[in-house]
């Protein structure tokens, strides 16, 4: 078999190749969305509806567009076949090219949609599904959504507080016949943590100070405090600043910068340092933080044997 005869079965398994891969990749897409409007069409309450299309909506849409920019990929790569046939390599390539662009072309304005037009629209619909009126399940009565300020008499001061710090949105309904109601749980328009003494996501940052700046050679770190405003509970913790090995840094400096500080998987560390008088020390720690430490401080002629 000469070049031009393999170059011709390359290019045939390539041509049955993207053929397979664009029904996959359009399978895959449709399959996404039927299932999530399968999913979404089961909810059978407003609020659980509203919260399958504001967690998954715009992300499997999103999805399915990058599926079908991969099946462009693919449908571009199987065209002009007579042309590629009589310079494979070359026209190979160029359409590899093109097809690499219109690919990317519809996956970025799939993207622009789905950032920038879509959630206007979607938010249209979240809107009705969060205030049609509720129906009282027993008598079948319509339900009146309370104002901010009426609904504050069915809250504890828990949910009041989350509601507060804007971590949570609470939507009381009311049936005025009855005295029947029905309160809703949204996320707010802030983030907050939940707190571990009260439960409530009333959890904040409100300080931050860093303790010690990463350098080239070590990690620094950054010392948070969280406030709960409904019990008062303080938590403070530390978090670790990566440190970053500059480029022009030396093979010492390099071999020295720790770059077990981030592996998990670290058990113990050993460290055995050897002087210029050829004596020698082992020592053992049980992470990484403790062995830095110790190397920050560390002066040979201070240790005693």
């Amino acid at each position: 078999m000469n070049m031009q005869d393999s170059e011709l079965t390359f290019l045939d398994l390539w041509a049955v190749t993207m053929q397979w891969l664009i029904i996959a990749f359009l399978i895959i897409s449709i399959l996404s969305v039927v299932i999530y409007w399968i999913v979404y069409s089961t909810k059978k309450s407003m609020k659980a509806k509203h919260e399958v299309a504001s967690e998954s909506e715009i992300k499997v849409l999103r999805f399915s567009q990058i599926m079908i920019a991969l099946s462009i990929f693919c449908l571009v790569n199987i065209l002009q076949e007579d042309i590629v046939e009589r310079a494979p390599m070359p026209w190979f390539a160029i359409r590899a090219f093109m097809g690499l662009c219109f690919g990317t072309l519809y996956g970025y304005v799939a993207h622009l949609i789905f950032t920038y037009y879509y959630p206007g629209k979607i938010s249209a619909r979240l809107e009705k599904l969060r205030y049609t009126p509720r129906i009282n399940p027993t008598t079948g009565n319509k339900m009146k959504l309370l104002s901010e300020e009426e609904e504050d008499a069915y809250l504890d001061e828990g949910q009041q507080a989350e509601e507060n710090v804007f971590s949570v949105d609470y939507d009381v309904w009311i049936d005025k016949e009855t005295g029947y109601t029905h309160i809703e749980k949204y996320k707010g328009h802030l983030n907050a943590h939940e707190c571990d003494n009260c439960g409530f996501r009333t959890l904040r940052l409100v300080k931050e100070e860093v303790i010690e700046e990463a350098t080239e050679f070590w990690d620094g770190s950054i010392s948070q405090e969280f406030s709960c405003s409904y019990c008062g509970r303080v938590k403070r913790k530390t978090v670790a600043l990566t440190f970053k090995v500059k480029e022009n840094a030396s093979d010492t400096a390099r071999l020295i910068s720790n770059p077990l500080a981030n592996n998990k998987e670290v058990e113990a560390v050993k460290i055995e340092i050897f002087s210029n008088k050829g004596d020698t020390k082992m020592f053992n720690f049980q992470n990484v933080e403790q062995a830095q430490k110790f190397l920050e401080e560390f002066d040979f002629e201070k240790i005693e044997d």
